[in-house]
């Protein structure tokens, strides 16, 4: 399976949309700070995954959810998960 992912950093509550097969893998390098787009913003919460059996159907949406579209899909779909503080 491959993964289109949304996360928020608990620090700047800023979001990260990304891609991995991993899911779990890849949530854990976010928290650990391997990430390098990411590292200075750690610790971060998994606020939207979807799953995908083909790669390419998960980058698509991966660049859908990082257009404007996408981000405004974001606010309107997640604004409970987004307002929310972990």
């Amino acid at each position: 399976m491959w993964y289109a992912y949304i996360i928020q950093s608990q620090k700047d509550h800023n979001l990260y949309v990304g891609l991995t097969n991993d899911l779990r893998k890849r949530f854990a390098y976010h928290n650990s700070g391997k990430v390098y787009s990411t590292r200075f913003r750690v610790p971060f919460v998994l606020i939207y995954y979807e799953a995908h059996r083909d790669k390419y159907d998960a980058a698509a949406r991966e660049q859908f959810l990082k257009s404007g579209w996408g981000k405004n899909w974001i606010k309107k779909t997640l604004k409970d998960s987004l307002s929310a503080k972990s």
